[in-house]
């Protein structure tokens, strides 16, 4: 006895149904605009840095916080790792977000550390308190986690996102400046292509000007990308400031570096650097040349 129900038949009806399921994902990925980068969502995340408080070294709010952006990044889908170890005898938690594989290799960091002391205070009996760190470590850790939202899960290029602990504690006894940083580079076994470093970039005025250490191509690059979307306005195509940040230890290595930092901050470590100073806009601003300067890279 020969079965009715044959091969042919089969295919006859599992055929269209595959059909179907390719004409409705093709649609999916042509017609569903891609995440975008949202200002007001990057600025909720400056907001819930600043409820835990100061993230000074080793403090709760500093432990608080690795473990926040650690779930954060994971909860995006990256390989996230701490590296720990220690620079001029100071204990260091850098945390390392990865995706993708091979060149190009682009890092993208900030500091997620607040300065100790408030030592640039007007009122002098400020000057021992904790910086609250609005603009100077949440605005960046902020941009780079709302990048780890948006950015698009293919393999090139390599993009790693690095939260670099003890930036900003220079001209504290028995510390240093950019202490994260230079532990990072030191472990370094191969040469990224580029690396980018955001510091202050919340400023509600924003205005970023290139910074003489920096890379000029890249820099170029990076500037030229803000002025065709719209962004020329806060940055400044003019050399102004030359600065020691997250970006020297890579420099000091040949590796090609820019510092994205608007040095003209008002509240910049005092006890006023707290959240009423940091635009959504501004976020905005930075996270979207970022995307769209990544966008040519692959």
């Amino acid at each position: 006895m020969q079965s009715s129900f044959s091969f042919k038949s089969i295919l006859y009806i599992t055929l269209p149904l595959v059909i179907i399921f390719v004409i409705v994902l093709t649609a999916y990925w042509l017609f569903t605009p891609p995440v975008q980068f949202d200002g007001q969502r990057a600025y909720a995340l400056v907001q819930h840095q600043m409820s835990l408080g100061a993230r000074t070294p080793g403090s709760q709010a500093h432990a608080q916080t690795i473990q926040w952006i650690s779930s954060t990044l994971q909860k995006n889908r990256w390989q996230v790792d701490i590296q720990k170890g220690t620079q001029i005898g100071k204990p260091i938690q850098n945390i390392i977000a990865r995706r993708g594989a091979g060149s190009p290799w682009i890092i993208i960091g900030a500091h997620y550390d607040c300065r100790m002391f408030a030592d640039k205070d007007p009122d002098a009996s400020k000057r021992s308190l904790p910086v609250p760190g609005a603009n100077d470590s949440a605005s960046g850790v902020a941009v780079l986690l709302e990048l780890s939202r948006v950015l698009p899960k293919q393999e090139h290029p390599q993009i790693w996102l690095v939260f670099f602990d003890a930036e900003d504690q220079g001209r504290i006894d028995n510390w240093d400046w950019i202490l994260g940083s230079r532990y990072f580079a030191s472990q370094l076994q191969d040469k990224p292509d580029a690396v980018i470093i955001i510091d202050m970039i919340g400023d509600a005025d924003l205005n970023i000007y290139m910074e003489h250490n920096s890379d000029q191509a890249l820099t170029e690059q990076i500037w030229n990308t803000a002025d065709e979307i719209g962004y020329s306005k806060n940055f400044v195509p003019t050399y102004k400031f030359s600065i020691l940040d997250d970006h020297t230890p890579f420099l000091e290595k040949g590796i090609r570096a820019i510092d994205i930092i608007d040095f003209d901050y008002p509240y910049w470590h005092t006890t006023q650097d707290t959240a009423d100073k940091v635009s959504p806009q501004s976020l905005q601003a930075i996270g979207e040349t970022l995307v769209k300067w990544l966008e040519k890279q692959r």
